[in-house]
């Protein structure tokens, strides 16, 4: 009788193992897929709308005045083409140095943006609810996200190449 109990004990030990085996395996087969995507873009850049242009004859003029400084006049010549993109940032990314065709208005969704001017190298951080203006036309820059979660913003581009890049690499500022 000892001997039965003993192989019983055994049997069930024998199972419960192979149920818990089988368990990780299939278990594994729905972690190891998700485990095995790849990691965002650093910097992920979605048109919203197509590159499009203005009908209307139009004038766009801004006037920028940082932190109590000069005005700083933004007199677009051909502010007509036009285009959306919501860009996400990932924590710790950076754009590379750059200047665009035309300015930018900048629309922060969530997170936050730390923007550098090549001019004065000040870091200016804007958060969700914040909107600025990046002048472009030549307007050296870059911009990163301080924080550790993504960072979302929309940025309307006015003065933009009917095609190619927005962003126009250029060498880094003095900062």
């Amino acid at each position: 009788m000892r001997q039965e109990t003993m192989r019983r004990f055994i049997s069930l030990k024998y199972a419960a193992v192979t149920t818990a085996v089988a368990g990780v395996i299939s278990g594994g087969a729905y972690v190891l897929p998700a485990a095995a995507q790849a990691p965002p873009s650093p910097i992920a850049a979605e048109p919203l709308t197509p590159r499009s242009v203005v009908v209307d004859d139009i004038s766009l003029k801004f006037k920028i005045k940082l932190d109590g400084g000069a005005t700083h006049v933004v007199d677009v010549k051909d502010p007509s083409s036009t285009v959306v993109v919501r860009y996400t940032v990932q924590p710790g990314a950076q754009f590379p140095w750059h200047s665009h065709a035309g300015p930018v208005v900048v629309n922060m969704v969530s997170g936050a943006l730390t923007y550098v001017g090549a001019e004065d190298c000040v870091q200016r951080t804007y958060a969700a609810g914040h909107a600025f203006v990046d002048p472009g036309q030549g307007h050296v820059h870059t911009a990163f996200n301080p924080t550790n979660a993504p960072t979302v913003f929309v940025a309307t581009f006015f003065g933009a190449p009917a095609e190619g890049p927005l962003l126009i690499p250029t060498a880094p500022g003095g900062c």
